[in-house]
């Protein structure tokens, strides 16, 4: 059997992979009070209540009881930051994060945070949240400014693939108090500007956006390194884009892949690309084949090394490439597969403007009203959690649809059973 405290962190770490609250776990068979005990290493677990949680996780009670393999985290953590390019040492330093006694706080957050890292780049941002939370309370125990400010920034970044845009902006908020307050580092006081600016966008504040833009371009860029300030240059065209200044967008995009032409980063040309890609193809009118060159690009290093996540996100800019291309089949082809998929990573924003795609494309091959109900649902949902930008994309998408089934002349009768008026003020 695990001694405690091991039992407990491993049995709350399997509930919460899980997404299971104490009550859902314990059922009618135990209390939430024994639970919460274990967990907290205060009690011992019995035979009966290894049964009975095992079976309740789905998982063999060896998965609970199995014993430690000794190793020390502090241990653990030197190995994987040692380990050769490629290799995977996620497993064990879960085992070892769930097993640590809690005795070094710093080695605690390095681990956790390579973890959480390893969730974000997965897609896995329910996990990496949980994770970052925990970051955040050893940051604060820890006092150190630098940990506190950039906890807060990458939880910001994570809530907000989460589309909890009302958690992400307060984060984002505090991470760049803490970052002047502490006269941190240009990198990281442009780290917390710019997750915040991206939260403006989306919450529709562009004005806010416009002038935080104008202290990173005015104040920070001059004195950030290369990959920083073309991920700056990325963020302030985004914020042109949705201002419909799409010539300064794109002249900052390029100003961006300029920065980012060294290969020796593939992960930022990679990303560059593909996110320059998608405001090429948010621009009005859209920049099609700029962007179709760009996602060429991004595509080719992507299919030899991208991570499922990347991989998902370059087929869904396929899709919409194809549908701004009048490849109507491919496009629908590409998104209802993704759609379809049941491991889908992309984030909260990528998985709406896919939809929001697939709903245009049935809306054009005649199934006006699953179309419109999809986008109806789709704009009140981004109403509601105040994700303005957003929800101001699917009502346009949806009144631009309308717009082009009336111009095409669907079949017979269907446009018959449309209130254009009615299904914009639902």
């Amino acid at each position: 059997m695990l001694e405690q405290p091991h039992f407990g962190r491993r049995l709350k770490r399997l509930r919460l992979e899980r997404g299971m609250s104490q009550a859902n776990l314990v059922g009618e068979g135990l209390s939430t009070g024994y639970l919460s005990r274990l967990e907290s290493g205060e009690r011992r677990p019995t035979e009966r209540a290894v049964t009975y949680l095992a079976e309740r996780l789905g998982i063999d009670a060896s998965a609970l009881t199995a014993p430690s393999d000794g190793r020390s985290l502090t241990g653990v953590l030197a190995a994987v930051v040692s380990a050769p390019p490629g290799t995977d040492e996620t497993a064990a330093l879960s085992r070892a994060v769930e097993e640590d006694a809690g005795d070094d706080p710093a080695a605690r957050w390095q681990a956790l945070w390579l973890l959480s890292r390893a969730a974000g780049r997965d897609g896995d941002y329910e996990r990496e949240r949980l994770q970052l939370l925990e970051i955040i309370e050893l940051s604060d125990l820890l006092e150190a400014a630098e940990l506190r400010a950039r906890s807060q920034v990458q939880y910001a970044r994570c809530t907000r693939a989460l589309g909890d845009m009302r958690t992400a902006e307060p984060a984002a908020v505090a991470a760049l108090s803490i970052a002047r307050a502490e006269s941190l580092p240009v990198s990281d006081t442009m780290a917390a500007l710019m997750v915040l600016i991206s939260i403006e966008t989306e919450l529709g504040r562009l004005e806010t956006a416009g002038r935080h833009v104008d202290e990173l371009e005015r104040e920070l860029l001059p004195e950030a390194a290369p990959a920083q300030a073309a991920e700056a240059l990325w963020t302030a065209a985004m914020v042109s884009n949705r201002q419909g200044d799409h010539a300064a967008a794109q002249a900052r995009l390029e100003a961006a892949l300029q920065l980012s032409q060294s290969k020796d980063d593939l992960l930022l040309w990679t990303r560059l690309r593909a996110a320059a890609t998608a405001a090429a193809l948010q621009m009005s009118p859209p920049r099609v084949a700029v962007a179709e060159r760009w996602l060429g690009e991004a595509a080719s290093v992507l299919a030899l090394v991208g991570t499922p996540l990347q991989v998902q996100e370059v087929r869904a800019l396929q899709a919409h490439l194809a549908f701004h291309k009048g490849q109507l089949d491919d496009a629908r082809t590409l998104s209802h597969g993704l759609l379809s998929e049941e491991d889908l990573r992309l984030s909260y924003r990528d998985r709406v403007r896919l939809s929001v795609l697939d709903s245009r494309l049935m809306i054009l091959s005649g199934r006006v009203d699953d179309g419109i109900a999809t986008l109806q649902r789709l704009g009140r949902e981004a109403t509601e959690a105040k994700n303005l930008d957003l929800a101001a994309h699917i009502w346009q998408s949806l009144a631009t649809s309308l717009a082009d089934v009336r111009s095409r002349q669907v079949p017979a009768g269907a446009w018959d059973q449309v209130d254009a008026g009615a299904a914009l003020r639902s």
